[in-house]
């Protein structure tokens, strides 16, 4: 019976997880992956066929484990106005259980050399940000947003306004204060409270 391999695919997008919380997507080079999981070269490229499948997969592995979660939070009430507030809170409170995850989105996936990706891993990253855009869309109708600028404060209170509460702990290299959850519900709640009307 053929050896396990010593290691796995997780082990290197750890790996380039960790280098890139810490020099960027420009940081995150097969050797640097490789020395960094204590493995020779040939075991990356033995799981990844070269540097953009490399990239994509990491970009994927981590956008898609906060979507995973983002998407929960949006369903898990009964009232959309408390599924909106989750899905804030979702935003900050995963931010901090995964600083460095957290600070690899704060690039894009250009960034992390979206045009050299494969059409299987453009066509993935396409499937997860159609998903979150549906349920965004979807709970603005629930919460009578229907005309665009009304659309518009619900994605602000749901995407942009967590996110940049975010951004700006972690680009100053600080951690997130204890009230971040707290401020990004209240404000998503200043903006989607009272009810979202047609004008």
């Amino acid at each position: 019976m053929a050896r396990p391999p010593r290691f796995d695919i997780d082990q290197f997008l750890d790996a380039a997880v960790r280098r890139a919380a810490v020099s960027g997507p420009a940081g995150v080079t097969m050797s640097a992956v490789a020395k960094d999981a204590g493995a020779p070269s040939g075991s990356v490229y033995h799981r990844f066929p070269g540097r953009a499948a490399l990239l994509a997969e990491v970009w994927l592995r981590t956008v898609e484990r906060f979507q995973d979660g983002y998407l929960q939070a949006l369903a898990s009430q009964a009232d959309p106005r408390r599924s909106a507030r989750a899905a804030t809170r979702h935003v900050v409170a995963w931010s901090r259980a995964y600083p460095q995850e957290a600070a690899l989105l704060l690039y894009g996936p250009r960034e992390f050399g979206r045009p050299e990706w494969s059409d299987e891993h453009r066509a993935r990253a396409d499937r997860g940000n159609q998903r979150v855009f549906a349920a965004v869309t979807a709970l603005a109708r629930e919460l009578g947003a229907l005309d665009p600028q009304a659309a518009e404060r619900v994605t602000i209170a749901l995407v942009d306004l967590p996110l940049s509460l975010v951004r700006r702990h972690l680009r100053a290299g600080e951690p997130l204060p204890a009230h971040a959850e707290d401020l990004a519900e209240q404000c998503a709640a200043a903006l989607l409270d009272p009810p979202v009307e047609n004008p």
